[in-house]
């Protein structure tokens, strides 16, 4: 009776853990449409396209790894990166692969 006990709790605890590592979604607060502060780039991120908007618009494939952002056109070689230095629900700090940090807001 005691190890079914244990077994009983193990298995809940299991479940919760399980639960909490399966939830949300790392790049909500990246996805939707971001203005730079200075006012010349707009860039969109959807589900699987990053979109530069400031002379061209060409939609690339992403990659998200920890705080960088890999895109390529039509997923070729070599990929751009792209890294956040800050990221919340208002705000977006970007790295950008020229080593020029550019500011977005929603």
């Amino acid at each position: 009776m005691k190890n079914l006990a244990l077994l009983i709790v193990h298995f809940f605890f299991a479940a919760v853990l399980f639960a909490a590592a399966c939830s949300g979604n790392p790049q909500s607060k990246l996805k939707g449409n971001w203005q730079a502060k200075d006012g010349t780039t707009h860039l969109t991120v959807t589900d699987d396209e990053f979109i530069v908007d400031n002379d061209s618009s060409a939609s690339e494939d992403y990659i998200l790894k920890g705080d960088t952002i890999y895109t390529s056109y039509k997923g070729n070689q070599p990929y751009t990166k792209y890294v956040i230095e800050h990221l919340d629900d208002h705000e977006l700090k970007l790295l950008y692969p020229d080593s020029v940090s550019v500011e977005f807001s929603r």
